[in-house]
Formats: C-alpha cells, structure tokens, sequence
C-alpha cells in the first residue's frame, strides 16, 4: 500500500502530517511513503530530511492517483486536493466534518473513506491516538505564551529596590485540556491564576495545579458532562449567572484565556461586550474558541483587536505557532491509528471497519456515509 503526506494549503497553518521520525515507522508498518514538495517547510523539516528517512518526494497532483492513503493536518480543500484520488482511498486527518457537512457527502459520492480524528472516542484504547488532547495541550501552553508577550506588565510578583511588582492575575474559562495546560503555564510563571468550568469534577484538578476554582453551583451543574468528557451546552438562565460569575471575576483580573468549546456547536459567548467594556485598561484576553465563533462577544478572527484598551486575540490555531512540537505530537498520534488501521494488513479489504476506535471515526466508506452523526445531512 502506498501513503502520502500532503503539504497544508489552508490559512495560518504550518504543521505537516508526519516528520522524518515517523515516516520511517510507516515504512516499517509495510508501506511506501510519499511526500509533498514543501510539506515540512512550516515545521522546519526539509525535503532531503525525508528522503533521507526513506520517502519519495512529489510534487504532481497526478502522483496521488495511485495512492491508498491520504493523512493530512487540516480538511482538505476540495477542489485542490480531493480530484485526483482513486475509488476507496483512505484519507485521514481533522476533516471538521460538524462544520461542512456538504463536503461530508462529496466524499461519499466520490468513494473517499474519510477517516476525520476528532472522532476519536475517549476510552483508554485510543489515548495514543488523541489529537485534540495533544494539540489542545501545546495551544494552552502557547496561549498564557501569548498573552505574557502582549501584557504590558511582568507576570510574576518582584521585589525590588525600586518597589514591588504585584503578579499578574489569569482567568482560565474552561478547564479541558488547554485549559489545564493554561493554567500550569500562568502559575509557573508566577501568575494568580483563577479557573472555571460548567463541570463540578474539574474542581480537583484545578486547584492540584495550584488556581483557584470558581463556577456556579446549581443541581444543573451536576449533569453537565457528555459521556465523552466535554461539557454540555447549559440553559439559558445558568448561562446568564455564569455571565455575572465571569464579569465579577474578571473585574479583578489581568489576563483571560477562553477555552471552552462545545463539539459540533458554535463555541459559547462566556464573555459579553459589556464585560469587556468593565474590565482594566490593559487587560488581554486570548481567545482558542474563536474558529468556532470565539467565547468572547469582541473577538475577531485572525486579529487583535483593542476594544476598550483591552486586546483581544482572536488567533486561529494556536498549535501551528508552535508547528514543530505540534507536527511532532499529531505525526505520533497518526501513527499509533495507521498501526491500529493497517498492521498486517495487505489491503482496504482486510481492515477491520468495525474496531470501536475506526468505527466512530469513519464518516464514510464504499460510497455513502457511515457515521450515524452525519446520515441524511
């Protein structure tokens, strides 16, 4: 079987679907490996890197006609990237299938078995294989990274001769995986951090990395986690006391990292533009929702924008900034799903479509789409 590495065309992003590293493991799992001209680039990987791990460098579209397997970082763009694979070509990557269910269904009519990974269900089996855990990670990371850059004061608290700093205070809002990476971030650099979440478990964790944990407390709280871990969308009236929970904390806070997301829905406003407009002079809010809307009512995708005196970072993907620890993460958990997907395997026959792990993250196969999330959309 036969497996390419597309080099990304969307908009901010730098990672690449496998590094040197990883390529040579696929070519022991029985495959040949192809990649894109220029894949790496972003990620600081070269051409001859690959070469040297053993893949063949293309750069004609025409090349992809005999490939099995596509991985990609990003939903291709169709028209540019789709056309020229062959009947039952398996492609793999973060497909945002919630966000475009017509190229959902253009898949299936042009017999592509899409394989979208943040499908990936949460059970102990497919921890190795959880690209939103490991890219959310580096994104909270980064985030406290970025608002540290645009904050106009120190982080931590200094003693001086000259006078004290007092430290900067960080509001998390969401405590998911970049959340809690957001939260270690902040404290390691001295920050007071507070943190919050629709979810009551959370509280422990929390308050183990050292923040402060605040939410509101009513009988709804106690059933607001889906089975797979995620928050659940909450009612109209716990959204509005957790709108006067958020604007009374913020009111003595510095920074703000937005996390909170909601699969397959528009990310949750947590912070209205009157809030913003109560906050401090030089207060920073980073956004991580705002590809699926923003948490914050004043973000603007791709742009910091200073409503009030206060910045609000609307960056998209986050995980790119830091590309090079990010294609290293995603290219490990592409791995671990092509060993579970094609380990002795000789062909798309022999795969077994209904392991647990491939079976929720197949949307569609043999011409029509499988996934019961997304039938007869």
């Amino acid at each position: 079987m036969k497996l390419a590495v597309l080099s990304e065309k969307r908009q901010y992003e730098k990672r690449v679907a496998a590094t040197p590293e990883t390529v040579q493991k696929i070519i022991s799992l029985g495959l040949e490996v192809f990649v894109e001209a220029g894949a790496g680039h972003g990620a600081q990987i070269t051409d001859d890197q690959y070469k040297e791990s053993g893949a063949v460098i293309f750069s004609d579209q025409d090349d992809l006609k005999d490939i099995d397997i596509i991985i990609k970082v990003q939903r291709p763009i169709y028209e540019e990237e789709c056309v020229n694979l062959k009947k039952n070509s398996i492609l793999i990557g973060l497909l945002e299938p919630f966000s475009d269910i017509k190229q959902v269904n253009q898949y299936a009519e042009d017999h592509i078995t899409a394989i979208s990974l943040e499908l990936v269900p949460r059970i102990t089996r497919a921890q190795s294989m959880d690209v939103l855990s490991s890219q959310s990670n580096l994104a909270g990371y980064k985030s406290v990274l970025e608002a540290a850059s645009e904050y106009g004061k120190a982080m931590p608290m200094m003693m001086t001769a000259a006078g004290t700093i007092a430290p900067a205070k960080v509001f998390v809002l969401g405590a998911g995986v970049a959340g809690l990476q957001a939260i270690a971030t902040a404290k390691r650099l001295g920050a007071i951090v507070y943190a919050t979440d629709v979810r009551p478990n959370v509280k422990e964790q929390v308050e183990s990395l050292g923040a402060r944990f605040v939410m509101v407390e009513t009988s709804e709280s106690v059933d607001s986690e889906t089975s797979g871990g995620y928050a659940k969308e909450m009612s109209k009236d716990y959204q509005r006391k957790q709108e006067d929970l958020v604007k009374e904390t913020l009111s003595k806070c510095d920074i703000a990292i937005c996390t909170a997301l909601i699969p397959g829905k528009k990310a949750p406003i947590l912070i209205k533009k009157e809030t913003v407009e109560t906050m401090r002079a030089g207060s920073i809010i980073i956004d991580l929702a705002v590809e699926q809307g923003g948490n914050c009512e004043c973000s603007k995708y791709g742009e910091i924008y200073n409503h009030n005196g206060v910045k609000i970072v609307g960056k998209p993907n986050f995980p790119s900034l830091i590309s090079a620890d990010a294609s290293n993460l995603y290219s490990k958990n592409i791995l671990n799903f092509l060993d579970l997907l094609i380990k002795g395997k000789k062909g798309y026959n022999e795969i077994d479509w209904e392991d647990e792990i491939i079976k929720s993250t197949t949307l569609t196969k043999d011409g029509e789409v499988v996934h019961s999330e997304f039938i007869s959309k």
